[in-house]
């Protein structure tokens, strides 16, 4: 069984930790989950289920260890039949409109390759909330089931 993989895009480490929160959280519910920071794209397709934790970096950008993930994705287009996914995205207000683009983007290909959100994106900023991993857990904890 590949179990849920946690597909994690972090530049300074908050998108990481609150990865790692989640994964604590899935593993003590006895969920089957792996956190992975350089994924390749068989890690998408032999996936049960997805999450998609990630900040925004630069100009609205994904995180350098997802973006050639998220481009081999949109080449390849392999369609994921209703497998569900959750997206968290990680972004500072005060940019304006590149505010939790990665998280946005992740969201939309997913939707594009069929597969079955849980939940919309939960978008976490940075000027209203100082530890990431809070609501990132309470949202994990609300959509485990659909994970399974």
């Amino acid at each position: 069984m590949a179990g849920v993989k946690i597909l994690v895009g972090s530049v300074y480490g908050n998108a990481q930790h609150a990865a790692q929160m989640a994964e604590a959280l899935l593993v003590k519910e006895g969920i089957d989950c792996e956190v992975c920071d350089d994924p390749q794209l068989s890690v998408v397709t032999d996936a049960d289920a997805l999450l998609v934790i990630t900040s925004t970096t630069g100009q609205g950008d994904i995180p350098p260890n997802l973006e050639m993930l998220f481009l081999d994705l949109k080449a390849q287009f392999p369609l994921l039949n209703r497998k569900p996914f959750a997206v968290v995205g990680l972004g500072d207000s005060s940019y304006g409109g590149t505010y939790c683009a990665a998280g946005k983007q992740w969201f939309e290909l997913l939707t594009e390759l069929q597969g079955d959100a849980l939940a919309e994106l939960l978008e976490v900023d940075a000027m209203e909330c100082f530890e990431p991993e809070k609501p990132v857990v309470e949202f994990v904890d609300g959509i485990k089931h659909g994970l399974v």
